[in-house]
């Protein structure tokens, strides 16, 4: 079954694709050229990816280290220019090394050619990070 190409219906297919924990499909909505940037990324993580070879390895380990449960709190915001949407929701599961709860409130700023994502700012809480297990990234911390 073929992605969905509208922005708001692409990026609620890739948080399903998130819970189901199948990374390979969520890389696949990517663009080539993708960039996905995180604006308020702590000092040690990555502030900005370019390319789907970067948001994948970035993304590998996902799962291993948080595992989500939903994606409440949902709203999808269109904008002026119809590729591009501004999403507020709230992510929620658990930190997998240590079983503690995980709650992310993220706002993202999501733009999408030919049913691909090519540009994701994820503004989220980096003092959420410090946590024991959620650092998936790999960073020098």
């Amino acid at each position: 079954m073929p992605a969905p190409t509208s922005p708001a219906d692409l990026f609620r297919h890739s948080l399903r694709l998130l819970l189901d924990k199948d990374i390979p499909a969520w890389v696949a909505l990517w663009a080539e050229d993708g960039v996905m940037e995180f604006p308020f990324a702590p000092d040690g993580w990555p502030r900005r990816l370019e390319g789907k070879e970067a948001v994948a390895a970035y993304m590998r380990h996902y799962p291993d280290h948080i595992d989500l449960h939903d994606f409440p709190e949902l709203r999808i915001h269109q904008t002026t220019d119809p590729r591009t949407i501004v999403v507020e929701m709230r992510g929620v599961g658990r930190l997998v090394e240590s079983d503690a709860p995980f709650d992310m409130t993220y706002i993202a700023v999501v733009t999408v050619r030919d049913g691909h994502f090519t540009s994701y700012r994820d503004y989220w809480n980096p003092l959420a990070v410090q946590q024991p297990g959620a650092d998936f990234t790999g960073s020098s911390r």
